[in-house]
């Protein structure tokens, strides 16, 4: 069993951990994989994160931070494809990689795949290297069809993640919830799933002065509504809106919405449409996809962040939000109401109801402004989720994995 340093193969073939987040396949688990392979990379461990070339500008090998870098294999026509277009490149992928790390002398220790794609990748390597095979799905197909938000997720990918569920070595779940349906979609055993929450960058995502925000994203004195992520129908943007006409009658109140690429102008035209429906058009601003440095600023500008999912995997933007000091109402999806502190930090709902949206989000624009010492508190409560008590976390779970692996094949 490796002690000391380990050597990771990290699989996300089809979405670039670098890429703009807030773009169709640019989200959550594109943070999460970085932050992680970054914070390995500062404990001594080496990383690879292998993904499918997408840009021709891009460079083959991409250095993250010190002992982690981004390889891109080259696999079809070197653009943005959709991600179920990938699945016919994954024979290619395989064949690069094992080329690749052939032609390099590289060795791995384990495999950690991301998403049922390259978690398929990750169940051929583990066979032809000889190491074991960790995965985290991130979303799960057969919850996905399950709530009938969207395009239902093809038969190939559920039987794919359940194969996955009872093959691979461990199985990383971000909360209990999803270790649950684990084992009631796929028939997961419960022994392979492990919990471990995802994380948030401290360093970056600090409270900024409100006024400063305001004044440099040209917000005045409104109070906002932030909303940040994907623009998609499983977020629930337009339950927000609705919730929107229920806070109609107080004076300078604005929906700032942040997200959104050209894959998404369908969506954005939907929900523009129905923003003048709703005659709330000129409290809503959609602002794009804004870079991952500029959150805090848009965070901290916030009077509050709403995220009215229909589902999410865990919820980091509820991480983000708090750790800039800024209150959260949430429906209670992924494991945010393991985040937010009811009545303290914000509030957790049933579901995404607006009228239900709407009373939260007046009770904290209520709340009378406890200054700085506010913003601390909500701030401390997240302390615990940074990125370094998660990478122990999964370390020490890497390690587990290895020794059960060596003795079982002594």
């Amino acid at each position: 069993m490796a002690t000391g340093q380990l050597k990771i193969a990290m699989l996300s073939v089809h979405s670039c951990p670098v890429g703009r987040l807030g773009r169709r396949d640019t989200g959550g688990m594109s943070v999460y994989i970085r932050e992680l392979a970054r914070e390995l990379g500062r404990r001594g461990h080496l990383v690879d994160i292998y993904v499918r070339a997408h840009d021709p500008t891009d460079d083959q090998i991409v250095e993250l931070d010190e002992n982690a870098r981004l390889i891109h294999l080259e696999a079809g026509e070197v653009e943005d494809i959709h991600k179920l277009v990938v699945y016919s490149y994954l024979a290619d992928l395989l064949c690069e990689l094992e080329s690749f790390t052939e032609r390099s002398g590289l060795q791995y220790d384990l495999i950690h795949s991301h998403y049922w794609l390259s978690g398929w990748l990750g169940r051929c390597l583990q066979h032809s290297w000889n190491v074991p095979h960790i995965t985290m799905f991130h979303t799960l197909g057969a919850v996905k069809n399950t709530i009938g938000m969207g395009e239902d997720e093809p038969e190939l990918r559920i039987r794919a993640e359940r194969e996955l569920a009872k093959d691979c070595h461990r199985v990383i779940a971000a909360t209990e919830k999803e270790k649950e349906d684990l084992i009631r979609y796929y028939d997961a055993s419960p022994d392979t799933v492990r919990v471990i929450p995802c994380g948030v960058n401290l360093d970056l995502f600090q409270p900024v002065d409100k006024g400063i925000a305001r004044r440099q994203l040209g917000f005045d004195n409104d109070s906002i509504i932030l909303f940040v992520g994907r623009i998609d129908p499983l977020k629930g943007i337009d339950r927000l809106l609705m919730a929107m006409t229920y806070l109609g009658k107080r004076q300078g109140l604005r929906l700032v919405v942040v997200g959104g690429d050209d894959d998404s102008e369908a969506e954005v035209e939907r929900l523009q449409r129905l923003s003048h429906k709703l005659r709330i058009q000129d409290s809503v601003t959609f602002a794009g996809a804004v870079e991952q440095e500029q959150l805090p600023c848009y965070y901290s500008a916030a009077h509050v962040c709403v995220i009215p999912s229909y589902h999410e995997s865990f919820g980091l933007v509820a991480l983000e939000a708090l750790a800039c000091g800024t209150p959260v109402v949430a429906a209670g999806v992924g494991g945010i109401e393991n985040v937010v502190r009811q009545g303290e930090t914000g509030y957790v709902l049933k579901d995404n109801a607006p009228l239900r949206l709407a009373d939260r989000i007046a009770a904290l624009l209520s709340r009378p402004d406890n200054g700085t010492r506010s913003v601390s508190s909500t701030r401390a409560s997240v302390l615990g989720f940074g990125w370094a008590n998660v990478a122990e976390a999964i370390i020490e779970e890497y390690k587990l994995v290895l020794g059960d692996y060596v003795a079982h094949v002594c």
